[in-house]
């Protein structure tokens, strides 16, 4: 994919070195932005080989709505968020829990909110909100809006997180009949996350774009912070020697999303360049 390799040239090229919180240095530049058509295949790299079946089933993990992964590593042995998680498998109210369950203030009556006027006899409690369901409702009520927008950033919850989140706003946009969907994220490992997070979200948006009856349009991508760990240079330095394949297919059951499993995603016709290893940091 011509859009990985350019990112990963041009950080390399003209990136900084710059400190950060795991003690190995990374190559940095700022707010760079790609996007693929998912017409024209689903963009799971071609140059080293990802992990297809991971990379579903952190999806499918992200849209149960848990604050632990224990469906992952003990269901599935899945392993990639491992390094995040403590003895019991718990990281904290991040994706599944900010997509699914995103905390709102209700009242007895029902307001959302204790706004001007509000009588002061009124008990408030928090409610959860189901940020994805609600952007399906609005793709099929809906479709010309320009607020279907999913979050997972709260201040006022990353004291809990293990990991505050990476990808922090996903926002879907309907144009001639296809679902585009645009991610914004605040910090970005080009080797390693960035290939899950491209082939992630794409995935969603053509589960969703089934759903709602839509075909799949553009997926982009803004990384505030894009950057490479020192140690992760010269694997994609390889990745850079290698010519691109086509890209493959992907094939999803139409359900709603509560309903999908790993067997409704069909990868057709992926032919990967060897996979490249690169050390997590932490």
């Amino acid at each position: 994919m011509k859009q990985y390799l350019n990112l990963v040239k041009n950080v390399l090229d003209n990136g900084v070195i710059k400190e950060n919180r795991t003690g190995i240095p990374t190559i940095s530049c700022f707010a760079e932005h790609y996007k693929v058509d998912l017409a024209e295949g689903f963009p799971l790299l071609t140059t080293k080989k990802v992990f297809f079946r991971s990379v579903i089933l952190e999806l499918l993990w992200y849209l149960r709505g848990e604050d632990h992964i224990r469906w992952l590593r003990d269901e599935n042995d899945c392993h990639i968020w491992d390094a995040w998680a403590d003895d019991d498998g718990y990281v904290g109210p991040i994706y599944p829990t900010l997509w699914r369950r995103f905390p709102a203030l209700k009242s007895e009556s029902g307001a959302s909110y204790p706004g001007k006027g509000t009588d002061e006899n009124v008990k408030w409690a928090y409610d959860e909100y189901d940020q994805v369901q609600r952007a399906v409702d609005m793709l099929k009520k809906n479709p010309n809006s320009r607020r279907i927008v999913v979050s997972a950033w709260h201040p006022g919850l990353l004291d809990e997180m293990r990991l505050p989140p990476c990808h922090v706003m996903y926002i879907f946009n309907v144009s001639n009949g296809r679902l585009n969907c645009h991610l914004t994220q605040r910090s970005g490992d080009i080797a390693l996350g960035i290939p899950f997070n491209l082939a992630c979200y794409s995935a969603l948006t053509m589960a969703i774009a089934a759903e709602t009856n839509l075909k799949p349009g553009v997926f982009a991508h803004t990384i505030v912070d894009a950057h490479i760990y020192e140690n992760h240079v010269e694997g994609l330095k390889e990745q850079l020697k290698r010519e691109p394949r086509k890209l493959p297919e992907l094939k999803i059951q139409k359900k709603p999303l509560n309903q999908l499993e790993f067997s409704d995603f069909e990868l057709l016709n992926y032919n990967p360049h060897d996979k490249i290893r690169f050390p997590v940091a932490v």
